[in-house]
């Protein structure tokens, strides 16, 4: 009888501990199947499919600390872009200075009336001058907020008779805003100036 309750109490011993080993291994077993379904899922979310020209692309997100530097200089690129490239056509100034001063404050806008005051665009249209612009380089200080940058770039300037390459120089700085159709970086140029606006050189026609 002593034997039986013996073979008893050790099979119970040992239904118990193999009881708590599958216990703790399927324990163990269902936090890593969590861990790597939530895994899965964050890199399921940072991927993202674009559709062009009926193709399917993937792309990955990202931080956006990650990319400032990229969509700053973009920003910047853009915003001389438009504000620079005019051709003797007044709805073609009207749209792209509109797209210019929906990424800075009144800062560009009050420079924008003084070119108007002037005779600028008016002078444009009517002795069929186009503007263009290619930015040379934007040095970008991310160590302040709002962020200070520096752009040099050259304008080129065609006339009828001679094309005229001058030096610009501009600075401001960059206020982090809501993004929108409009202003896709997020971005708003402050306190922009004019530092160096002078020719270079002048090719003839």
């Amino acid at each position: 009888m002593f034997r039986q309750m013996k073979n008893i109490d050790s099979a119970f011993k040992y239904i118990r501990s193999f009881t708590a080993i599958v216990v703790a291994g399927s324990f163990f077993t269902c936090c890593y199947v969590i861990y790597e379904s939530h895994k899965l899922v964050s890199s399921g979310r940072s991927k993202i499919y674009i559709l062009s020209n009926g193709k399917i692309l993937e792309a990955y997100g990202a931080e956006r600390k990650d990319n400032i530097p990229v969509e700053a200089r973009d920003h910047i690129k853009n915003f001389h872009h438009y504000f620079f490239t005019l051709d003797p056509d007044d709805k073609v100034i009207r749209s792209n200075i509109t797209k210019a001063l929906y990424l800075a404050d009144i800062s560009a806008k009050q420079q924008y009336d003084n070119l108007r005051e002037n005779g600028y665009f008016t002078n444009l249209i009517s002795a069929n001058i186009s503007q263009q612009i290619s930015i040379d380089s934007i040095q970008l200080n991310l160590d302040v907020i709002p962020y200070y940058f520096k752009c040099f770039a050259t304008q080129h300037i065609t006339r009828t008779s001679s094309v005229v390459h001058r030096s610009l120089i501009t600075e401001g700085f960059l206020r982090s805003v809501s993004r929108s159709d409009n202003n896709p970086h997020g971005f708003l140029i402050e306190r922009w100036l004019t530092l160096e606006n002078k020719d270079l050189k002048t090719i003839n026609r």
